[in-house]
């Protein structure tokens, strides 16, 4: 079956999780070589809404194509062959404003009436989701995704974890990874509530360490950690090398996810994958796919959060080695192989 694969995240703009799971999807895919692969992504200068409604179809038409899958909300609406849209979240559903506005509303109302097949990465988003549906046969499709092979709770051979450091001048309290926490739906002022809880009672120091873009949020987030007296506990590292990324998740005590919206969580299965403790919100994507290997706390309550920050740094070497037994069960070949199931249902 030969199959269009659109790509474009990974050449426009997008986060760097959707990045991630388009790259990583599409490789595998690959290797198992079931379908074959088309990448498809528009050209240098080319509108994005053009390139999905008219340029798409043609190339359906022009390759012989089974269909498209779209690893965004948006899709082609018409022409030939099946279409496959994919929905990571649906934010405004839990008071989130990020990436809830006119277009992506209306992308998840259109899909399950336009699309052949609908996916999304948890239960949790497909609950949102089926309010959505017209009655009958459901199109929804669960694609849980994988976690890469770099991170492991063991450096590869010849690296030095540690060396990060003194690159980034970190000391030596527990590290509080927070990655990519610098968007308001991220909520690290829960973690910063928690820290200062922990501070307060006069419990093990930890220090907070901020992956992500200086933005609007990340300044009003500074704020509050003076406020709070967090100052000196606070340090921001800005966007790292992807390379660096496992060295830190194996280097810090705990990764907290407590994010107010998330349709999978990635961030939480790296950690896992990588030995390290982290924090969940009930009843969220993240809590999902976490699993029971995850400390699940509630956001609002800076105690709770504190408590459970001291517990990831008193358990985390008791942990490291059970914590990747929970992220092992997702693999990039097990999305794969659901996707390939997908199309082989639509053909």
């Amino acid at each position: 079956m030969k199959v269009g694969f659109d790509v474009s995240a990974t050449v426009r703009p997008h986060s760097s999780g959707v990045r991630r799971v388009v790259s990583s999807l599409v490789e595998a895919l690959e290797a198992r070589g079931k379908l074959d692969v088309v990448r498809l992504a528009p050209a240098e200068g080319q509108g994005l809404r053009a390139w999905r409604q008219l340029t798409l179809p043609r190339a359906v038409r022009r390759d012989g194509l089974l269909g498209l899958h779209s690893f965004t909300s948006a899709f082609p609406l018409r022409g030939p062959g099946r279409r496959v849209q994919t929905i990571h979240e649906l934010p405004w559903r839990h008071g989130v404003e990020e990436n809830a506005g006119a277009g992506h509303r209306l992308w998840a109302g259109l899909g399950p009436l336009r699309a052949h097949r609908v996916v999304c990465p948890t239960e949790h988003v497909a609950r949102d989701l089926r309010g959505h549906e017209r009655p009958g046969a459901s199109k929804l499709r669960v694609v849980p995704w994988g976690v890469d092979a770099r991170f492991t709770e063991h450096p590869p051979a010849g690296v030095v974890d540690e060396v990060l450091l003194a690159r980034y001048r970190l000391g030596a309290d527990p590290l509080v990874l927070c990655v990519g926490s610098v968007r308001p739906k991220k909520n690290l002022a829960a973690v910063l509530h928690g820290a200062a809880d922990l501070l307060k009672r006069g419990q093990p120091r930890v220090q907070v360490v901020i992956l992500g873009d200086e933005t609007a949020q990340l300044r009003r987030d500074l704020a509050l950690a003076s406020r709070l007296g967090l100052a000196g506990w606070v340090s921001t590292l800005g966007v790292v090398p992807e390379e660096d990324l496992p060295a830190l998740m194996r280097l810090a005590a705990v990764v907290p996810v407590l994010s107010h919206s998330e349709g999978f969580g990635l961030t939480a299965l790296e950690a896992l994958a990588c030995g390290t403790p982290v924090l969940v919100p009930p009843a969220s994507a993240q809590a999902e796919v976490a699993g029971a290997a995850a400390f699940v706390v509630d956001p609002a309550d800076p105690a709770a959060v504190g408590a459970a920050l001291q517990r990831a740094v008193d358990e985390r070497e008791t942990l490291r080695y059970s914590l990747p037994e929970r992220a092992r069960t997702f693999t990039w070949a097990a999305s794969a192989e659901r996707i390939e199931a997908l199309w082989e249902e639509l053909a």
